[in-house]
């Protein structure tokens, strides 16, 4: 990997500001480019996210903290770490990154013209070979380590539906050996066919269940479309397409959100809506090992419709002692009223359930909606809360921050 000189380094460094301001415009002409050249990679990219435009401006916000901080990348650790595990569950392999690279920096020239000399753009082809190095290099670890290599065939054994809005999928090798293990919180991605864009479609899904080998467990939100938000083509054709006995092809579990099954401390878990996926999955875990861990599910959905797990749930929290359950429905409807699966109307509040919350030496777990993270992190930070013991998951192109 040849090294950045400082010229070469000040030169990227320098650029950000134009990333900052032109980075959107770049990185969609890159995708255009890139996908006119090599049509067979539009089946690795979410073609929604292209269309939405979130795809590329989660790009054009990830190459402007790479100059911006290409003096000091160990403030991008963390991210580095959340990008490999995302390529590793696409299956995106090194000799994808010289097609990237061509492209990318062919739309810098496309879109700046003259406004970026010869020197500045060697500059960024060291620059984005050692970002494609350091990429490759954590990938080759997670494939090292994975369950399996690429995307392997499934079959549904079971479809169940868990509320109006998500259904769970059983999943079994469709070979019949041993679904593997898997880090509880951890993803994985499921392609469909879309015949209104003509390819192949990932997504990545959380897993919902403890590792047992027997099966693994997804639970998929139905995307009907609100607002200005499209309809899901995956989400949808897997609930209305994809029958028990289908044969579905899943990458490996990857993911670095998941619980650290080492420690003794209590766990909180803070999820809204269908972030509440990968908090079934570490609680179940919690349940399968008989830990004596004191736990806090707290979760927020709209209504008693839409809550999911919520029988299974209700049945854990009478069974186990050292669970504290805290839900919260944002309109209660007539057929709630009965409040044996909601314990808070309104939204979910740190202040309402302070005292079971705020624990010493506690890991908190949080997922769910952007905006909803974000106003959990702020409120347990605000009240003294380690933000090293705040572990969030980020769901589809969305950033923190």
């Amino acid at each position: 990997m040849t090294a950045l000189t400082a010229d070469q380094m000040a030169r990227v460094k320098a650029t950000a500001p134009v990333f900052a301001e032109h980075g959107a415009t770049i990185t969609k002409h890159f995708y255009k480019r890139m996908f006119n050249a090599h049509p067979e990679l539009k089946n690795i990219f979410n073609q929604a996210h292209q269309q939405s435009g979130s795809q590329p401006e989660t790009l054009a916000r990830a190459v402007y903290a790479y100059a911006a901080n290409i003096d000091n990348l160990g403030v991008l650790g963390g991210a580095v770490t959340h990008i490999a595990h995302k390529h590793a569950s696409l299956n995106i392999r090194p000799e994808h990154y010289p097609i990237v690279g061509e492209h990318l920096l062919g739309a810098v020239v496309d879109v700046l013209g003259d406004a970026v000399d010869q020197p500045t753009l060697d500059a960024w082809k060291v620059a984005y070979g050692q970002l494609a190095q350091i990429l490759i290099g954590a990938e080759a670890k997670l494939y090292d380590g994975a369950s399996w290599s690429g995307f392997r065939p499934f079959r549904v054994v079971k479809k169940h539906i868990e509320s109006d809005e998500i259904t769970s999928f059983y999943l079994a090798p469709a070979d019949g050996s041993s679904a593997g293990g898997f880090s509880p919180g951890q993803y994985v991605s499921v392609t469909r066919f879309v015949d209104d864009l003509g390819v192949d479609q990932p997504r990545q899904y959380s897993l919902s269940d403890a590792p047992h080998g027997r099966w693994l467990r997804i639970s998929v939100k139905r995307e009907s479309g609100r607002g200005n938000a499209p309809a899901g083509h995956v989400s949808n054709l897997m609930h209305d397409g994809v029958a028990e006995g289908t044969v579905v092809h899943v990458s490996a579990p990857m993911g670095e959100f998941t619980l650290d099954r080492t420690k003794t401390t209590p766990v909180v878990l803070i999820s809204g809506g269908v972030g509440i996926t990968p908090m079934a999955s570490m609680l179940s875990t919690l349940i399968a090992e008989r830990s004596n861990r004191q736990v806090t599910f707290a979760h927020a959905c709209r209504n008693g419709r839409v809550h999911a797990f919520r029988d299974w749930l209700r049945d854990e929290a009478s069974r186990y002692p050292k669970l504290k359950r805290a839900v919260f429905y944002e309109q209660v409807d007539p057929a709630d009223r009965a409040g044996v699966d909601y314990d808070y109307e309104g939204r979910l509040d740190i202040a309402r359930i302070a005292d079971d919350v705020l624990l010493p030496d506690a890991d908190y777990y949080v997922c769910g909606p952007v905006a909803f993270m974000r106003e959990q992190t702020a409120a347990l930070a605000a009240r003294g809360v380690d933000p090293a013991r705040i572990h969030t998951e980020i769901f589809g192109s969305g950033m923190m921050d």
